[in-house]
């Protein structure tokens, strides 16, 4: 479809044009968003998918991403042009937020939050350890755990500019919102708070827990010899599996038992469960993640699953491994011995393993835009499960 937009706010810039945001005025599309104007280029987020623009006047190109992350050029149009200083023009308050929202890779932070206090009501053995103790030490890990999580994604995003050019150009890095120094401070001030927090806290299962994240996060990411983990598919793999089925497991649950509780360390039936199956679901999200980046991989000779044994194997090898541990669930589920749990954790399995086998039944796999969605949809059943845990005794 394509809608009409009116407006006189085209100025130069170093000898190139920029689109004034403030004075876009849209009559079917709801709001245009700009993310940066540079000498050549305009790049601008519209809040829904598949409209193109069109301004009347003078010609020129509007580079445009859309809700899904897809990227599209189309022609547009212009009034009279002012003089306009580009780089003098500040951030809003709002744009700033939503850049650093999109770099620290929301869908990551809430699996991180949502994964600690799960496994930490796993230490909860009677109602009086739910106290202002138990999220004292909630809060603790989550503040320390997210800090560093922002040091991962944003190494990762560092090493990546030229890649997520071509698989994530909405990310800051890579739309050139944030300079490769803005990236770096940012990073090292997080890593270096993440690992401030864990020391004055005193919970060595909380600062080893930090230490190794940061170490495998570094080692996945950084381009240095013998490092740059990811450009091996199943080093990768055990890298992610590491982080999140065992550290986020068992170091967050020592952090509570033993910290937090004061209680020696005891490893719960729930707690083994909880640790494999997030191992088979940190498998999945592993190989998922590549599935709609193949393009961008393959220039820049990554050597991911999906370039090596095909989208379509991937993506089903995925399903079936999930579909695999939410059938070793629902058995697991059905042999505690409280009603309450049982039917909590046999039911919600179930619905969860009727869900997504719906789901990817429908999914296009020659569209990246549906392979995305459905990865996100993965992220979202990682989100389920950690809702299910704690009632499973």
């Amino acid at each position: 479809m394509e809608s009409l937009l009116s407006s006189s706010s085209l100025v130069s810039a170093a000898g190139g044009f920029c689109w004034r945001k403030q004075n876009l005025k849209l009559h079917s599309l709801s709001e245009i968003r700009v993310l940066r104007c540079d000498s050549s280029k305009v790049v601008a987020k519209p809040k829904f998918r598949n409209n193109l623009v069109r301004l009347d006047g003078q010609e020129s190109s509007l580079l445009l991403y859309s809700k899904d992350k897809s990227r599209f050029r189309v022609n547009a149009t212009a009034g009279q042009p002012e003089a306009f200083d580009a780089n003098s023009k500040q951030k809003s308050f709002r744009d700033s937020l939503d850049a650093f929202y999109r770099f620290s890779r929301p869908h990551t932070v809430i699996g991180t939050v949502l994964s600690i206090l799960s496994v930490s009501f796993l230490a909860v053995e009677k109602v009086s350890d739910i106290s202002p103790l138990l999220f004292t030490g909630i809060l603790e890990a989550v503040v320390a755990a997210l800090m560093m999580n922002i040091y991962i994604v944003g190494l990762n995003q560092l090493s990546d500019v030229e890649i997520d050019k071509v698989n994530k150009p909405y990310l800051p890095l890579a739309s050139g919102e944030y300079s490769v120094n803005t990236g770096i401070a940012i990073v090292a001030s997080f890593s270096i708070m993440s690992f401030w927090l864990g020391w004055i806290v005193g919970s060595w299962p909380l600062f080893w827990a930090l230490f190794v994240s940061f170490m495998l996060g570094t080692a996945y990411s950084i381009n240095l010899p013998l490092l740059r983990w990811k450009r091996f598919a199943l080093v990768a793999a055990m890298c992610i599996l590491a982080v999140r089925a065992i550290i986020v497991q068992i170091a967050f649950y020592l952090h509570i038992q033993t910290h937090v509780f004061g209680r020696p360390i005891l490893f719960t039936r729930p707690l083994i469960f909880a640790t494999a199956f997030m191992s088979f679901f940190s498998v999945v999200i592993a190989l998922f993640k590549d599935i709609p980046d193949i393009e961008g991989d393959k220039i820049f000779g990554i050597r991911s699953f999906s370039v090596t044994l095909g989208q379509k194997r991937v993506f089903w090898t995925c399903i079936s491994l999930l579909q695999m541990a939410y059938a070793v669930a629902i058995l697991v589920g059905a042999t505690s011995p409280f009603i309450w749990s049982k039917v909590i954790s046999v039911v919600g399995h179930v619905i969860l393993a009727t869900t997504l086998w719906t789901r990817a039944k429908s999914v296009d796999l020659s569209s990246k835009t549906e392979i995305t969605s459905c990865y996100m949809f993965i992220w979202k059943l990682f989100y389920a499960e950690y809702l299910l845990l704690p009632f499973l005794k």
